[in-house]
């Protein structure tokens, strides 16, 4: 039997947790990983920055306000999904089509809003693996900028996304009980303190 790399151990745990997951803590998990991939795209020099990526900003930034409990969010969200499904970039040319969509955030970006509009698991397994590939991506970045004594092992730097990301799961389920109304609207005041809980350090990059 080949035994399994660390990471890939670490792989089958997140996917189990996020099967075991409600919808609502699923949406909150997807919004936290697109976070990290959005604000690592954000710091990019201005130059290295795609239009399409930082332009979906308000979109998760929707998504947020939708799973900490802001039913008002569903439009906002829905029309941003549409309006993605309606451009250039929604296609099915290949290599051929533009590239901006495959990016790591606004693939993330735009699979939370899915969790959140449809609460589906395979949205949040595949923000989990563009997050595992992005970390590999990010690695690469730093080799080209000549900052070796940065850049850590490959696998150490996929174990490292996972671990993670079980952290947040870890933090999410302590809210599971407040959670799992958000559907259908939390008062003001819980929204607010959610935020602070919630989304500041999912959304942190330690």
């Amino acid at each position: 039997m080949v035994r399994m790399d660390r990471w890939q151990e670490l792989s089958v745990v997140v996917e189990e947790r996020l099967k075991a997951a409600s919808a609502n803590e699923r949406g909150v998990f997807t919004a936290g990983v697109a976070e990290r991939l959005m604000r690592r795209h954000e710091a990019l020099p201005e130059n290295e920055q795609a239009p399409f990526t930082v332009g979906l900003r308000p979109l998760l930034n929707s998504v947020w306000e939708g799973v900490l409990g802001d039913t008002t969010a569903f439009s906002a969200v829905k029309r941003g999904v549409a309006e993605y499904m309606l451009s250039e970039y929604c296609h099915n040319d290949g290599q051929d089509g533009p590239d901006d969509a495959d990016e790591a955030a606004v693939t993330a970006t735009l699979d939370a809003a899915h969790v959140y509009l449809f609460g589906c698991y395979d949205f949040a397994h595949w923000t989990s693996r563009r997050a595992v590939e992005a970390a590999v991506q990010h690695l690469e970045y730093l080799a080209e900028q000549e900052v070796a004594e940065l850049v850590p092992d490959s696998d150490e730097a996929l174990a490292s996304e996972l671990q993670r990301q079980l952290r947040d799961l870890d933090l999410i389920l302590n809210y599971s009980k407040e959670l799992r109304y958000s559907r259908t609207g939390l008062p003001i005041d819980t929204s607010v303190r959610l935020r602070v809980e919630l989304r500041t350090p999912l959304s942190s990059q330690t």
